[in-house]
């Protein structure tokens, strides 16, 4: 749907044939913006022996993923993730803010999960499967919201002035371009260093640097991936990268594969 949804700098290869994407904001709710960032939706047909693979640079927050078989909490990951789609299924996911962290963790750190998945008990996983049978766009989407919201709003009470000091903070990270070192963000949020480090590792369980790095690195794969004629170089100066070659050790170190590699990909795939 393209109804004023919300982008994803995130998704490197959306719109692949048999594969339906949907993202959208869950309305107006006192603290709910503190908590969600949107919901995202995906439905596939794949022919039987072909498979779609989703190609994602995961953003500083948590997710919360459900599918018929249950719901995952989906951690933050620095590596790109590789999901293999086969059959007739579907997902929602909902991408929270970073304050979300510490609500959805329970007794366990942010820092602990990097890069995993674990089972989810909280969501309301039937709820989702009968909204998803739903054969209209339009009240699919109507009825995901009013399932999504009861389940959400009840949570918004425990952000607290930190989480949203949190969010303040990724905000920064990830929407000011002239922000490229940690001590930039600290000056930026008002707070020193290790503050800022306590901060981030309590909430996402990550570094400042990597909340800078993953902007960078989602807008680089972006771009680079849309764009077959994309300037490697003129692109590593334009994210604040001393020269290609330190853009590209750092790209490959996240993304397992060279920039030229994404570019030549979104020119295949086009």
């Amino acid at each position: 749907m393209t109804d004023g949804s919300p982008a994803s700098r995130g998704h490197l290869n959306p719109g692949e044939e048999g594969v339906e994407f949907d993202r959208f904001e869950l309305g107006p709710a006192p603290g709910l913006a503190e908590l969600v960032r949107h919901v995202w939706v995906a439905r596939w047909s794949v022919p039987e022996g072909e498979t779609r693979e989703q190609r994602m640079v995961t953003y500083p927050a948590f997710n919360v993923v459900m599918q018929p078989e249950g719901a995952m909490l989906a951690a933050p990951d620095p590596k790109l993730s590789v999901v293999s789609l086969q059959g007739d299924s579907w997902v929602v996911g909902v991408l929270f803010r970073p304050a979300a962290g510490p609500v959805l963790c329970g007794s366990a750190h942010p820092r602990d999960l990097l890069g995993l998945g674990v089972p989810y008990d909280g969501a309301p996983v039937r709820d989702v499967a009968a909204a998803m049978e739903e054969t209209d766009a339009v009240a699919r989407r109507r009825r995901l919201i009013a399932v999504l919201r009861a389940w959400l709003v009840p949570l918004t009470g425990e952000v607290g002035e930190r989480g949203r000091l949190m969010n303040r903070v990724g905000a920064l990270a990830e929407g000011d371009d002239g922000i490229l070192r940690s001590s930039q963000l600290a000056e930026a949020s008002g707070l020193g260093i290790r503050a800022l480090e306590r901060l981030v590792a309590d909430f996402v369980g990550v570094s400042p640097k990597w909340l800078i790095e993953c902007r960078r690195i989602q807008w680089a794969a972006t771009t680079l991936h849309a764009g077959a004629g994309t300037d490697l170089s003129a692109l590593a100066a334009a994210l604040g990268y001393a020269d290609y070659s330190h853009f590209s050790r750092r790209y490959v170190s996240l993304l397992g594969e060279t920039p030229e590699a994404t570019r030549r990909r979104g020119g295949s795939a086009g």
